[in-house]
């Protein structure tokens, strides 16, 4: 058999590495994140009024401290009767702010969480709805680790981002603006000296951000990378065993996840000297607004404000160092969420890489429906199932026979390597043929190319006449039951698997169709029959049990051609016998394509085919073939003497 091979390297998270590097952040993929938003317009809405509201509150509440000393504390200090009713008022207005400021934030945060999981609702729909239109050979370049790593650390970075980054990152703006405001409101001399703090803070972290955004980006592939081998670990957890290699295992992942820490560790101990450094600042800042608030208060030094205000004044200044808190703030908030947002850019540009994957391109025309057929042969479609196929081309009708031909057909995974040269094959309705010969030959890759799974380089490929690409590909591969080596069971109930064949087959068609593989014994011998619910692939069965199972699926399905590829090869010769009945009662009536590595599976076919290094040697039937003593013979005798 051969595979499509792997080209380029490629990052833990799939995808070329250099896809997303250096930390910088791409306007496109920023744009397209910002697309999911629409769908929520009144929501963003209603948070963005939530966070103005709260921002405004902060600052209103700083304001509001210079108005309640300067015109409510101070004159109390001077009276002989002090009355209170108006600092009880002042304060109960304070109160009223800063319940408006908790409430916004509170329902902001709220309506946030909403919307974030609804969008990666959203964008996980979307990535699976697209994998379904991708075509085998993705994922035949691509690990399942690099695949599930879009679902799991991609979107997470995404929902942090939505969630809290850019919430953070409006409201960090919508404060700075409001508090800069409100300090020329009060002092335009110590507003100056906030600023020339602010941008010393500034440039200081931006060369720490600029240092530590690249190591989150290396450790976000890094946790792809060690999930990634986690996962391939644990579904080869017996070969582990088997094999003793769990000592080589463990190298290989204590060198992945040393890489995962050091990345991590740069990364986040950069990311952490921000916020002492921003905090330092501020105390420094304080420190200076005080002295300076006071000197020019005592010495008298014009003020210079929007208010008109000629002196600092106590309550100036204590508003003023609570406003050079909060303008340095949000500078500390916008800085740790930088590295937030680099590692959610990164996960968007991987799982927009995904997304802009070709799909598998279909242009067939012709559709496979359902028929009655006249006395005269003449074909009518229907819409109930009358065991007879047809293919419909426009308005005419083509019954569905099984024939199937594959003429000169010369085939390749990339371009210049080819794996299949000149192959002609002629299968007759309801023969059996067997494809046969060493690992690599390229047995399964004919019938990849029967399923459309990859499309022939030269050559053509015809059924019932008509060239398979003009066939739909979903028409095509519902005519066309395959059973394959390795079993695929999903959780669920056994009719519920058997019934993936035919997603309409009732629990009756179901349960005939087990009968007719010699499965339906085994199966009510389970603790609920046919209710039985399977986990774990299947785990609890034997393998050919299993087998069984999937063989049942394709016969629910009532394909007129059948691909058996090895569906007998992992399996002990007393089970195979079983399965062997199981699979000669489903190809009674069909054209058959047996790929096998057990010759006695074969020997009953009607032709078989040899094939050596992507070519047909030798082609006839079991006699034949043994009485011109070539390849078929030697295999032949060689199991003979092994058995």
């Amino acid at each position: 058999m051969s595979k499509a091979p792997v080209h380029g390297p490629k990052g833990p998270g799939g995808g070329p590495r250099q896809m997303y590097s250096g930390g910088k952040l791409d306007k496109e993929t920023a744009k397209r994140i910002l697309t999911y938003l629409k769908p929520y317009k009144v929501r963003m809405v209603f948070v963005i009024i939530c966070v103005f509201i709260s921002s405004i509150a902060s600052v209103a509440s700083s304001l509001f401290m210079r108005t309640l000393i300067d015109e409510h504390i101070a004159p109390l200090l001077l009276e002989a009767v002090p009355s209170y009713s108006g600092l009880l008022n002042a304060i109960c207005t304070m109160a009223c702010i800063f319940v408006a400021g908790i409430l916004a934030s509170f329902f902001c945060n709220r309506t946030m969480a909403i919307v974030s999981q609804n969008i990666l609702r959203d964008v996980r729909d979307e990535m699976f709805a697209h994998m379904q239109t991708l075509p085998v050979k993705y994922f035949d370049q691509r690990t399942h680790g690099e695949v599930m790593s879009h679902y799991t650390n991609d979107t997470d970075t995404l929902r942090q981002m939505i969630s809290q980054s850019l919430p953070n990152f409006f409201s960090s703006v919508i404060s700075m603006i409001a508090v800069f405001v409100s300090m020329i409101h009060l002092s335009i001399w110590l507003t100056l000296v906030t600023i020339l703090f602010t941008v010393l803070a500034m440039f200081m972290v931006g060369k720490l951000a600029g240092k530590s955004s690249g190591y989150f980006i290396k450790q976000q592939q890094s946790i792809a990378d060690v999930n990634g081998y986690i996962e391939e670990m644990v579904n080869g957890l017996k070969v582990v065993k088997v094999f003793c290699h769990e000592e080589k295992a463990q190298e290989i992942f204590d060198v992945k996840n040393e890489d995962l820490r050091e990345n991590w560790t740069k990364a986040n101990i950069l990311a952490n000297i921000v916020m002492p450094l921003m905090g330092s600042v501020g105390h420094i800042l304080y420190v200076v607004i005080a002295v300076v608030g006071g000197f020019m208060g005592i010495a008298g030094v014009p003020n210079l404000s929007v208010m008109g205000e000629p002196t600092v004044t106590l309550g100036t200044i204590a508003s003023f160092l609570i406003l050079s808190r909060n303008f340095i703030n949000p500078i500390t908030q916008m800085s740790q969420q930088l590295n937030s947002v680099i590692m959610a850019m990164a996960g968007a540009a991987r799982i927009f890489k995904l997304l802009d994957e070709p799909g598998e391109e279909d242009h067939g025309t012709v559709t496979l429906v359902n028929a009655r057929k006249a006395e005269d042969g003449s074909l009518t479609e229907c819409r109930e199932h009358t065991g007879t196929w047809a293919w419909k081309d426009g308005d005419a009708l083509t019954e569905v026979r099984g024939k199937i031909n594959l003429t000169e057909v010369d085939f390749g995974y990339v371009d210049d390597v080819m794996v299949l040269h000149d192959i002609t094959v002629y299968a007759e309705p309801g023969q059996k043929v067997a494809l046969v010969g060493a690992t690599g030959a390229g047995k399964t890759t004919i019938t990849n190319l029967i399923n459309r799974f990859y499309d022939i380089d030269d050559g053509k490929i015809l059924y019932d006449g008509i060239q398979i690409n003009r066939i739909r590909k979903e028409d095509l591969r519902r005519s066309l039951g395959v059973v394959l080596q390795d079993v695929n069971l999903f959780t669920g109930t056994v009719m519920e698997n058997i019934r993936y064949g035919k997603l309409d087959a009732t629990d009756e068609e179901c349960i005939a169709a087990a009968k007719l593989v010699n499965a339906d014994g085994f199966i009510r011998m389970l603790p609920k029959g046919y209710d039985t619910v399977l986990e774990g692939d299947g785990s609890g069965l034997s393998q050919g049990q299993r087998q069984l199972i999937s063989i049942a699926r394709a016969a629910v399905a009532d394909p007129p051609v059948m691909i058996l590829d090895e569906a007998t090869s992992s399996i002990d010769t007393r089970t195979e016998s079983i399965v062997q009945r199981g699979m000669d009662n489903l190809m009674h009536g069909r054209t058959v394509f047996v790929i096998a590595h057990r010759l006695s599976t074969v020997q009953n076919s009607d032709v078989i085919m040899v094939m050596e290094n992507g070519r047909i040697i030798e082609r006839g039937d079991h006699n034949r073939l043994i009485e011109e003593k070539g390849k078929y013979y030697q295999l032949y005798m060689g199991a003979f003497e092994l058995e």
